[in-house]
């Protein structure tokens, strides 16, 4: 452990949540926690608090919810934690009177192997763009954003049958490994630094919206099929049937064609649902229509009545 370092802590949701718990269960010494403010959630709009946060009230650590991390009042307070190492998961931007605070500086976890994929969705562009392997890194934050000076990278294959949840999920527990390891590295000052080779061509990772969602058709069957895992479970790819929402989380190339117009669905009404593409035909096997709650194609179908 690196019981002399004095570290805060900066994130949200539960990809940030798994790198402060592993550094707690390994006694480093975090002094203070820095994650979004509250705010209301679900249909009930309850006020939902992030899984960073929740960790660490149970863990009893001291939690900053700033608005503006630009206000002089969360900047003091900052600086009264007098940390040595500032670690940052999944949080927004920060100010440079932020990152710069610390003598050893600010590390940033990414997951995927930059300089590939810099930005807000890297899990999710990797499999959208049928990649085979990603990974995460640690580096240090400077100004402009995901281009400091690389610490550590683990690389993690993906499989044809991965989707963003199954990715995610291996990435976030890889990542929490990595950022202990960058962590002690550190405490020892003996630590690599070495530059991102940007003389390639780069992959960018922007952030995902409803209206990039909707699935095109007229592509390949393969590009589709990526295209729906990785948005998968979240956000969803989506189409429209009967001019209502689809969303579909997974489908299957069918060796059953038609000569339907493509991206018309076609049923048996109680079997399957396909679609064809520029080059084959998908099947859907599960999918969530506006109104209704997700499930698997033949319990949708048992209540759905298809008419072409």
């Amino acid at each position: 452990m690196s019981k002399d370092l004095r570290i805060v802590f900066l994130g949200t949701p539960d990809f940030a949540a798994a790198s402060l718990k592993k550094l707690v269960e390994n006694q480093e010494n975090i002094v203070a926690v820095v994650t979004a403010p509250d705010k209301p959630k679900g249909r009930g709009k309850k006020i939902g608090v992030s899984a960073v946060k929740e960790y660490a009230l149970e863990a009893g650590l001291p939690v900053l919810q700033p608005t503006n991390l630009k206000s002089p009042d969360f900047l003091e307070k900052l600086k009264s934690y007098e940390a040595d190492l500032q670690i940052v998961v999944a949080f927004r931007m920060l100010p440079v009177a932020v990152w710069d605070m610390p003598p050893l500086g600010t590390f940033n976890l990414h997951a995927s192997l930059l300089p590939q994929y810099r930005g807000a969705a890297p899990i999710n562009w990797a499999i959208i763009n049928g990649e085979t392997e990603t990974g995460v890194t640690t580096f240090f934050l400077k100004h402009e954003i995901d281009t400091g000076e690389i610490i550590f990278q683990e690389k993690e294959t993906i499989s044809p049958a991965d989707n963003v949840g199954s990715l995610y999920t291996r990435l976030m527990n890889k990542g929490a490994a990595l950022v202990l390891k960058t962590v002690r590295a550190i405490a020892q000052d003996d630590y690599p630094q070495f530059p991102q080779q940007t003389d390639q061509e780069l992959k960018s990772a922007p952030k995902i919206f409803k209206e990039d969602c909707e699935i095109d058709w007229e592509q390949s069957s393969d590009t589709i099929h990526n295209f729906i895992r990785g948005l998968s479970p979240y956000p969803a790819a989506w189409s429209t049937l009967h001019d209502k929402t689809l969303k579909i989380f997974e489908v299957e190339k069918s060796a059953s064609g038609t000569n339907k117009p493509t991206g018309e669905f076609y049923s048996d009404g109680k079997t399957y649902l396909r679609v064809n593409t520029k080059t084959g035909t998908l099947s859907v096997l599960d999918l969530q229509l506006e109104g209704k709650k997700r499930m698997p194609i033949q319990e949708f179908l048992r209540g759905y009545q298809f008419n072409g």
